[in-house]
């Protein structure tokens, strides 16, 4: 899968773009399979407003953005969905998991929820939590985890579904170093085995990944 941006002006911050330059906004821009891309930008430019609209949840944007060939609000409700299940994986800034299920049961969910048979066994759920040091939350409600156990519960789940591209909205940001750099290294791997493309925002400079490109906001 291929992501293009022509143009892309967040209505919402549309003044504050005339007074400074982005590498995204009012550009062209590719995401796609075997490339690594870091968006650096500070608070308040646009970071997860910009993962809203690569995942479709948002259109409040002038300009136009395509998935693959097709621009995005043509797509029907199905197409998106078929998208969303076997080509992007997506770990959310506020993670977006419920805290009434299990964390098992939250990656659960991304794991057999697609249109043909689950993309991993479900011994790989426990594999990937022994990794990340969450297994021993597998089966506590996701509402009483620490921020830290939930954001890695997030990214397995993003792991666990077919993908070419993954998109992560500051993944790390609750994890010490060395969490941070064993979630990385999973991710990595991943998206090596499968050629996917990976897109990753966030505040600072990072070493986790080798990055094909570096923009800003």
């Amino acid at each position: 899968m291929e992501i293009t941006l022509e143009n892309i002006i967040p209505i919402p911050l549309k003044e504050n773009l005339e007074k400074r330059p982005s590498q995204v906004w009012q550009s062209k821009v590719h995401f796609g399979p075997g490339t690594k891309v870091k968006i650096k930008a500070p608070s308040g430019t646009g970071k997860t407003t910009l993962v809203h609209f690569l995942y479709g949840l948002r259109a409040d944007y002038t300009g136009t953005l395509h998935w693959d060939t097709k621009a995005l609000n043509k797509l029907d409700a199905d197409q998106v969905a078929r998208y969303r299940q076997s080509e992007i994986s997506v770990v959310f800034q506020d993670l977006r998991l419920f805290a009434h299920l299990t964390a098992r049961e939250n990656i659960e969910l991304n794991r057999v929820l697609q249109p043909k048979e689950p993309y991993y066994p479900d011994t790989v759920i426990q594999e990937m939590a022994t990794t990340l040091q969450v297994d021993h939350i597998l089966d506590q409600a996701c509402g009483i985890c620490s921020y830290g156990e939930q954001q890695r519960v997030a990214i397995i789940r993003a792991l666990v579904q077919p993908f070419s591209l993954l998109i992560m909205d500051e993944p790390f940001s609750h994890l010490d170093q060395n969490n941070a750099q064993k979630a990385a290294a999973l991710i990595d791997s991943e998206c090596d085995k499968r050629g996917a493309g990976l897109v990753l925002t966030d505040l600072e400079e990072d070493s986790f990944f080798n990055y094909n490109t570096y923009l800003s906001l």
